[in-house]
């Protein structure tokens, strides 16, 4: 299979700048897991990653009646789709990409090694590879999340806002990835500090996700 035809080779060719043609196609690939499905719209181009039928895929699109360019993210093929594959999601993201930097973070980190941390356990619902690690007043968060692709999230507490620590704690993030691979991050859409400190700390603007995953397991009483 080409690897520019799978959701792995369509990100990595995205993040060094080489995007799907902007002809107002839908390319539909398969999942990279079974955990991970969802759309990603680029510009004039969208990849719906389903292990569903693309057949299906195509038809529901075809019977909106909405803007073509918009169709993927229109909230009733969102709603579709997830009523057809049982799953649930959060947001639209705006998907964000950059590169990895030489040396050491510009801030001082703590590992945090406790796997029953909140923070470590709600990462590993939706990342492999997990590290998590601890600065005064915030967290990043880094993982293999969709198709194995590096990702970041950070959080900063209240009182520590407006002083550059989320800009801080994302340029840290390109830091400790591995030399020469991309580090990506969503944001939602109307967090408008978070999205202000990724571009800050160069991360640059990709296009839009919206990621569905299983719905948690509930335990059966006995």
């Amino acid at each position: 299979m080409d690897t520019e035809r799978t959701l792995a080779g369509l990100l990595d060719a995205a993040a060094t700048g080489r995007f799907p043609p902007a002809d107002g196609a839908v390319t539909v690939v398969p999942q990279p897991n079974r955990r991970d499905a969802g759309v990603i719209a680029f510009t004039a181009h969208s990849v719906v990653f389903t292990d569903e039928d693309p057949a299906w895929v195509r038809a529901t699109l075809a019977a909106l009646d909405c803007d073509e360019l918009a169709a993927t993210m229109n909230t009733r093929f969102l709603t579709a789709l997830l009523e057809r594959t049982g799953r649930t999601t959060d947001t639209i993201d705006l998907l964000t990409v950059a590169t990895a930097l030489p040396g050491d973070p510009p801030i001082g980190l703590r590992r945090i090694v406790d796997r029953e941390h909140p923070r470590v356990v709600r990462a590993r619902q939706r990342r492999d590879e997990v590290a998590v690690w601890a600065a005064e007043g915030g967290l990043l968060v880094l993982g293999r999340g969709v198709a194995g692709r590096w990702e970041a999230a950070v959080e900063v507490e209240e009182t520590a806002r407006h002083r550059g620590l989320g800009r801080a704690l994302a340029t840290a993030a390109r830091h400790l990835v591995p030399a020469g691979e991309p580090v990506w991050s969503q944001q939602a859409a109307g967090n408008a500090r978070s999205v202000r400190a990724f571009q800050a700390a160069g991360f640059r603007p990709v296009g839009a996700e919206a990621l569905f995953l299983p719905r948690p397991r509930t335990s059966t009483p006995a």
